[in-house]
């Protein structure tokens, strides 16, 4: 053959598509490569934002910390503190104690009126009947009423 024949005859394209079915071979294998070394790069950078907010969250309780340390060392604050604390009173002045609002939550231990909201009438009506027929005592506040185990013998069955 001339080089005049080799010019002008085309050229096969099977060996194009073999070259590029090799190429994206190599490239899935690089890419798949790097998939586990990517995701353990993020994995460490949420664990280092993770631990970053926790030294921050450290350094704000160790600056409450040493700002309550400086109160206490304040003699006018250890005696407010065994004031409130301890109901310690001054000579001459009277001290009032308000009893059983100890174990309330803060909004409960502070006096407020609060009026409950009127019920209608069917409202009512239909209250007085569920407790009643649940054997509910409508004074008790624990929901009391017997169980089936309590029941005495001589009930029967209720319609």
């Amino acid at each position: 053959m001339s080089d005049s024949q080799l010019l002008i005859a085309p050229r096969r394209r099977g060996s194009q598509t073999g070259r590029a079915a090799i190429l994206t071979v190599v490239a899935a294998i690089l890419v798949a490569s790097l998939a586990v070394p990517v995701r353990a790069w993020f994995n460490q950078r949420d664990e280092i934002a993770g631990l970053e907010a926790e030294v921050a969250a450290a350094q704000l309780l160790t600056e409450n910390l040493r700002i309550e340390k400086e109160r206490w060392a304040d003699p006018a604050f250890i005696a407010a503190q065994a004031r409130s604390r301890f109901h310690f009173v001054k000579p001459g002045e009277i001290g009032y104690t308000t009893i059983g609002t100890e174990d309330l939550p803060e909004d409960l231990a502070s006096p407020s009126v609060v009026e409950a909201a009127p019920q209608l009438w069917y409202e009512r009506l239909w209250t007085a009947t569920s407790e009643a027929d649940s054997g509910r005592d409508p004074q008790a506040k624990g929901g009391g009423g017997r169980a089936a185990s309590e029941a005495a013998p001589n009930d029967g069955p209720r319609e």
